[in-house]
């Protein structure tokens, strides 16, 4: 079996996880700055930045940027990235550049609803008997008229 020769002496950072994972940390680790919401600003934002020997994010710097407090937030994000490295050979200590657009979009809405709210039915119950104004009692001729109501409101 014969093996493939490498042919690059210096391999790049990798990101663990990928494209998808440093997707997933841009999304959680932003916070989308006040004066950006206020003012309603939308852009990309495209950050260069050097990676040492290590893996870690040494310098950033924004190529093209939307203001807003939106610049300060990519390269935050940025500096917080920890790359994989692989053995240099002859234990060099090599830096390596990359670039990344990272993306601002406002936070969507919650829907209000459009039909007003219902409002709960109040119903009261009234009851009235109607009686003659004859004094006396034994004399009862079948005046006596009892009638019900109901409001709703």
């Amino acid at each position: 079996m014969t093996r493939k020769k490498e042919t690059k002496l210096i391999k790049k950072p990798v990101y663990e996880g990928g494209l998808k994972a440093m997707r997933d940390f841009v999304k959680s680790n932003m916070k989308y700055p006040k004066e950006a919401l206020m003012q309603k600003v939308e852009g990309t934002v495209s950050v260069f930045y050097e990676i040492n020997h290590l893996g870690d994010v040494i310098h950033t710097r924004v190529q093209s940027g939307i203001g807003h407090g939106c610049d300060e937030e990519a390269q935050r994000i940025v500096k917080l990235f920890k790359f994989e490295i692989d053995d240099l050979p002859f234990r060099r200590k090599v830096k390596f550049n990359k670039t990344i657009r990272i993306h601002f979009r406002l936070p969507k809405e919650v829907d209000k609803p459009t039909s007003p709210p219902v409002k709960p039915k109040i119903s009261t119950a009234y009851t009235y008997t109607v009686t003659s104004s004859n004094p006396n009692p034994k004399v009862d001729k079948g005046d006596s008229k009892s009638y019900s109501y109901t409001i709703r409101y």
